[in-house]
This record gives structure tokens, sequence and C-alpha cells, in this order.
């Protein structure tokens, strides 16, 4: 993605004053700072806040960069790598104690405070009228709970971790490296803890150390009538359990709706192709139609054209999200016999001399006015 101009980025001309400087990013930091701000991008525009400042508030690297952009920042390496460099700590060199800019958590605070869990994710294929009429369905999930053995410790009973001695606890290993703003700290996860502070010896014979495992679970799943292809149905906190106390995760399940033998959907409304005779068209009928709740009476007027739509009042598709159902649409097609009686042929050679053979050419298709009649 394309980096906005660092002068954009913290609200200020081009002939600002490195303490005007200073001033903005004091303002934008602190309304960004993740333990303050909670909004998902508020990380990504704290590191676009400090990179913006890391290179204007240096004198040689705002110069390349009003002269050259981005691109001579990275010809000439001065553009950060947020790899080796922490934002955070470079907010605590220049604003740590000063102003009141204190009262932020530290790395390592922030490391070791509650994180909610991961979201599971899981698909369920539902048959036509299971979709429509919604029900209740066990699913067998997979998912990480807390060791019954060490109750989440990692280590075995009668043992409990012990502070690392590698990081003293903090998670961290701090080294000094020279950049081009000078000594900077580097922040590293300490590699002999994994960054929680805590050295297991002797580990969970069950969970390995992790304090949970993988179990498989039954769970209930209620699934409304009226569910549709891509409908996702959320179960907060079903799904993988938080760490240093954060909340579980939410379970998510996507519906997959087989194509049924006769009925089509449109929206919340349930199409269905009738075939009739001839002579039931000519001469109208009584016919039963298959619904979503039961066979339904139709009737049928004499001189019923191919294509006409017959509308069943709310015998559709129950809304999702509101009360009521859709409706269902029954589309007339008038079925040509291709093999006759020859008492058949005799009647259908009798009706031809009374009809005539006059022919006449349609205006519109009778694909275009079906289409008229379902809105496309």
């Amino acid at each position: 993605m394309q980096k906005r101009d660092y002068y954009e980025v913290l609200g200020v001309s081009r002939t600002v004053s490195q303490e005007e400087i200073k001033v903005a990013f004091r303002k934008l930091a602190r309304q960004y700072h993740p333990d303050v701000n909670k909004s998902p991008d508020a990380e990504e525009k704290f590191k676009e806040i400090n990179e913006a400042f890391m290179v204007l508030s240096d004198t040689e690297k705002r110069s390349i960069y009003d002269r050259y952009g981005h691109e001579g920042l990275r010809s000439t390496g001065g553009m950060p790598d947020w790899n080796t460099v922490d934002p955070f700590e470079i907010f605590e060199q220049f604003f740590g104690g000063m102003g009141g800019m204190g009262g932020f958590s530290s790395s390592r605070t922030r490391r070791n405070s509650p994180r909610r869990g991961e979201d599971l994710f899981y698909s369920v294929t539902l048959e036509f009228e299971e979709a429509a009429s919604g029900l209740d369905r066990e699913m067998e999930i997979t998912r990480d709970e807390v060791c019954e053995r060490c109750n989440g410790s990692g280590a075995e009973p009668g043992t409990s971790p012990v502070t690392c001695g590698t990081c003293q606890g903090r998670g961290e290993i701090r080294q000094m490296r020279q950049t081009f703003l000078g000594s900077m700290v580097q922040v590293t996860t300490c590699p002999d803890c994994g960054g929680s502070g805590r050295v297991i010896s002797d580990r969970c014979k069950t969970c390995g150390g992790r304090g949970v495992e993988r179990k498989s679970i039954k769970k209930t799943i209620p699934i409304p009538a009226g569910v549709d292809n891509g409908t996702q149905i959320r179960l907060s906190g079903e799904g993988q359990p938080g760490t240093n106390g954060g909340p579980r995760g939410n379970l998510y399940i996507e519906i997959k709706v087989k194509a049924h033998k006769f009925f089509r959907r449109r929206n919340d409304d349930v199409l269905l192709d009738m075939n009739i005779n001839i002579a039931q068209a000519a001469l109208g009928a009584e016919v039963k139609v298959p619904t979503l709740e039961g066979d339904e009476k139709l009737v049928i007027p004499p001189g019923t054209q191919p294509g006409k739509v017959f509308k069943l009042r709310h015998k559709g598709i129950p809304h999702l999200r509101t009360s009521g159902k859709g409706d269902q649409l029954v589309v007339i097609n008038v079925e040509i016999p291709s093999r006759l009686t020859s008492e058949q042929r005799e009647l259908f050679e009798k009706l031809a001399k009374t009809l005539g053979s006059e022919v006449l050419p349609q205006e519109r298709s009778f694909l275009d006015m079906l289409k008229d009649v379902l809105g496309g």
C-alpha cells in the first residue's frame, strides 16, 4: 500500500518547526496509543505516526525526505524496520515522563495483558427444508480446553513455573543498537520463556506445558429459520480460550444449503415449475401443488398460458430477521405430449380443424415475459 505523506500523517505544514513536530506527535501518539484507543487499526496508525516523527524529527532524514520522498529514504536505509524497532520504545524514549505522557503500560505489560482467544470457523450443510424451517444441529468441534491435570499452569501437579533467569521475568530482552536516530533500544521476545516471563522445568505430562489440551466437544447449534447459503451464525465465547485471563474467541458457523429437487429460492420466495397438460390449460383444472408446508390446492383457470405465474402468499421462506414469510411462485409450463394414442390423435385432428391453421408472429418471447414476471 502506498505510504502517506509524513507531513499529512502528523497534520502539519512542510515549513513546520521541530518543536511543532514534537507537539503534533505528542497529541496524535496519545490519541492512537493502543492502550487508549481500542480501534482495530489503532496500532497501525500508531506505527505510522511514529514513523513520520522518526523521519521529520531528524534534520538529515527530513532533508532527504523533502528532496527525494520515501524512495530517497529507502535508498539511504533511513526507512524504519518494525521487525527490529519497537514503536512503543520510541514513544517512551521521547516522551516518557514529559508533560504528563506517562500512564501507558510498558511493552511487557502489553505482552502479558489479557488477550482474547482466536475465533473458530466451521461450516454445516443443510437440506433445503431445514434451512427454511430452522433446527438445532449437533456438531463436533475441536478446540483447546484448560488442561485438567495442571489446571492451566503448564507444570506437573506439585510444581510451579519459575521466573525466567534470562529476562528476569520481563518476557523480553533489550539490546542497545545504533540507528540513524542514534542509540536505540532493540526489544526482542525472550527465547527461553517465549515472552511469558516464566520457565516450566517440569512440564505437565498431559498438555506438555501449554496449559491447554486439544479436545473434541459436541455443541448444539441453534440454526434459525430462513438461513441461506453464506449465512454466518456467531456463538460468542465458544472459540479458543484467551491468554492471561482474556475471554474466549467466538465460534462462527457458515451455512451451506443443498439444492432441492423441485424448489428454487429467490430471496425469501420459493419458485416452483409446474407442468400441466393441454387440456388442463385450455379447460381449467384444480391441481395439488407441493409447498414447504405440504400440498396446497391451486385453481388453474381456463385458457392458462405457458409462463403464467400464480402466487401462493406466505408459503415461502421465513424472513431471517423479521416476522413473516416470503411467497411461493408457481410458474406454469404447458406440457406437449410427444406420443399420442390413436384416439388422442383423432381428437386432436378434430380440434385442429376448428382452430384453423393461421399463425401469427409473437412480439415478445415467452422467456422475456417470464423474466418480467420474476424480476430478471
